[in-house]
């Protein structure tokens, strides 16, 4: 037999078994979260006799974890600098109480006292941000007495009482969804639509992604994983549409968190400040040696936790359709839960704002499946905390395995 022979009967060098196995390894990591996301919704997907996966309950689940996703998109960027903001859950309330005043009180238009909410919680952003970049004061120190600062303020400003009603636009914030259009179909019809937008933009974004990296000779996952990977995207996002439309549509919300959630991946991904950012998470002296500006890239990531922070605050306000002096209380303690069940790691670094979103919906859909089970909330906290255990000790483990 010729040595040509025998090479052709071989079988190949890299079986797709290997290349799964190695596949897996590689993204256990990035993959690992949603990978549990998906056990744990068929698990209370089954234990509440189907209850969960209702419409009306999905859509209960995106608007309930709103303000705790927005926050936990913030958080993210915060520790993957090496820091960490405790102050989240007080500037809710605070920026909440604002804009109860301004449209109760004083009769702000609502889009006025949007804005004037999102300026209010990027000067607080600014403030904690100088004192952390500019003076060199922990994080941990700045946005502690940031929280004590901010509840008392929004003592002072609502004197123990709550304000309402808002206008229906503001509600529309957080308790709205896209209108109906077009025929009959027993389906929203404009959901429908932009369910196959979405779907045609994230195959677009896989095959631009294979071809991008096998132009610079990287490793790719062989086709046929390729190809499974698409098919699941195009499922996941058929049942997601399908879920949606049989109800109300897509709420408004959601399309808030997905306009952030793309553009803040962008900017992680694919702009400087945010290549820097992960740059003063990793090595901070190293990042500084090589030019990074430090103080300026710290400064800019808490105005923009700010930001983040007023608007989770104007969703929660919207809605209770209420400015309630308890606003935002544990908050800061779920949005950090939430940034290091989704891959964020304790050194800085590390992390993703998508993965941010996942772990925020393990704890969403860990409170809703228990709830609906009837498990008390007593039960929830041990639950929950075991997870948030789990999610680090996973990650330390993962490095350790790197490592060796």
């Amino acid at each position: 037999m010729s040595p040509s022979t025998k090479d052709r009967r071989m079988p190949p060098a890299t079986p797709l078994a290997t290349a799964l196995l190695t596949a897996i390894r590689t993204n256990m990591r990035q993959y690992g979260m949603l990978v549990a996301l998906g056990l744990i919704v068929v698990l209370f997907q089954i234990w509440s006799d189907g209850t969960l996966l209702l419409p009306r309950n999905v859509s209960n689940i995106v608007q309930q974890n709103s303000y705790i996703l927005i926050l936990a998109m913030g958080m993210m960027i915060v520790i993957i600098a090496g820091h960490i903001d405790l102050s989240v859950g007080s500037l809710v309330a605070f920026v909440s109480a604002m804009a109860a005043v301004m449209m109760v009180n004083h009769d702000f238009p609502w889009p006025l006292a949007l804005v004037c909410s999102l300026l209010i919680g990027a000067a607080a952003g600014a403030w904690q941000g100088f004192w952390i970049a500019y003076v060199g004061i922990p994080s941990f120190i700045v946005t502690l007495a940031g929280m004590l600062v901010f509840r008392g303020l929004t003592q002072i400003v609502l004197e123990g009482q709550s304000l309402s009603p808002f206008p229906r636009g503001f509600q529309n914030i957080a308790q709205g969804f896209l209108p109906e259009t077009g025929p009959d179909t027993n389906y929203h019809n404009l959901t429908l639509l932009l369910g196959l937008c979405v779907g045609l933009f994230l195959l677009w974004q896989e095959w631009r992604d294979r071809r991008r990296q096998l132009s610079y000779e990287l490793d790719v996952l062989p086709y046929p994983l390729w190809l499974g990977k698409c098919a699941f995207i195009v499922a996941a996002v058929v049942a997601g549409t399908l879920i949606l439309a049989s109800y109300r549509g897509v709420p408004v919300v959601l399309l808030i968190m997905a306009g952030l959630l793309v553009s803040l991946g962008y900017v992680m991904r694919n702009v400087v400040v945010g290549r820097h950012v992960y740059a003063l998470g990793g090595n901070r002296a190293a990042a500084t040696l090589s030019g990074v500006k430090d103080k300026r890239v710290t400064f800019l990531v808490f105005v923009n936790m700010g930001v983040l922070a007023a608007l989770a605050g104007c969703v929660y306000a919207a809605r209770l359709n209420a400015g309630v002096p308890k606003a935002g209380e544990m908050f800061e303690l779920e949005a950090i839960a939430a940034a290091f069940i989704g891959g964020a790691s304790m050194s800085g670094g590390i992390g993703t704002v998508f993965g941010a979103v996942i772990g925020g919906l393990v704890l969403g859909v860990l409170n809703n499946g228990m709830s609906l089970v009837g498990l008390g909330t007593d039960y929830q906290q041990v639950i929950k905390g075991l997870v948030l255990l789990a999610a680090v000790g996973f990650d330390i483990w993962n490095k350790r395995r790197a490592g060796s």
